[in-house]
C-alpha cells in the first residue's frame, strides 16, 4: 500500500524532533506535492515521501539512510516507497540511482528547497513575493546557502529534463501557500 501523508507524519514523529529538521521535512513535502501536480501524479503520496525522506538523519547523521530501509519495511512501508526515499542519497550516501519522476524529484527537491528557504528568510515578505529571478541569483552564488549542493540540483534537473529555474518555480509555488507553517513569512513578520 502506498505511503500516506498521515502515516509519514506518524513515522517521522518517532525519529525527528529537531525543529529545523521538521521544517526541512515540511519544505520538501510541499515542494514534492507541487512536483506531483506538475507530473500529474498523486500529490498526497509524493508529499508523504518528501516528508519522510530524512527519517533517520537526526539520530544517525553520519550514517544517514543506513537506518532507513530495514526500519521502514518493518513498519509496513511499501518497498517501492522505501526505495524512493533511499534514492535521494544517490552518489553521496548510496548507489541507488533515481529512476522514476518521483525519485528524480526527491533527489532534486531535497537540496533545492534549502536554497529557496534561505532566500525567503532574507526577504521582507519572505516566500510570498520570491521570484525565480531572485532565486537564480542566489543559486549562482555558491557562497550563499553553501551547504546546499548545487551539483546535486543540477544533476537532478538534468535527470528530470528541466532547467533549474523551472524546478525552482514549481517548488516555490508549492511552498508559498504554506509560508506561515514553514516560518517563511519574511523579516517584516519576525517577532
Amino acid at each position: 500500500m502506498k505511503l500516506t501523508l498521515e502515516r509519514a507524519h506518524e513515522l517521522n514523529r518517532t525519529m525527528v524532533t529537531e525543529h529545523s529538521l521538521v521544517l526541512h521535512s515540511l519544505n520538501v513535502c510541499y515542494a514534492m506535492g507541487a512536483m506531483a501536480r506538475h507530473f500529474g501524479e498523486d500529490e498526497d503520496h509524493w508529499q508523504a515521501i518528501g516528508y519522510l525522506h530524512d527519517y533517520d538523519y537526526e539520530k544517525y547523521p553520519d550514517e544517514h539512510l543506513d537506518h532507513t530501509e530495514k526500519e521502514l519495511l518493518a513498519a509496513g512501508v511499501d518497498p517501492g516507497d522505501v526505495r524512493a526515499i533511499l534514492s535521494h542519497g544517490y552518489g553521496h550516501r548510496n548507489d541507488i540511482r533515481p529512476e522514476t519522476p518521483l525519485e528524480k524529484s526527491l533527489y532534486t527537491v531535497d537540496e533545492l528547497t534549502g536554497i529557496i528557504q534561505a532566500c525567503a528568510r532574507m526577504r521582507p515578505n519572505g516566500l510570498s513575493d520570491l521570484e525565480v529571478k531572485s532565486f537564480m541569483k542566489k543559486f549562482k552564488d555558491r557562497k550563499f546557502a553553501a551547504k546546499c549542493d548545487r551539483d546535486v540540483i543540477l544533476a537532478g534537473c538534468a535527470m528530470l529534463g528541466m532547467e533549474v529555474s523551472e524546478a525552482a518555480a514549481i517548488c516555490i509555488e508549492g511552498m508559498k501557500p504554506h509560508a506561515a507553517e514553514l516560518q517563511l513569512l519574511g523579516t517584516e513578520h519576525e517577532t
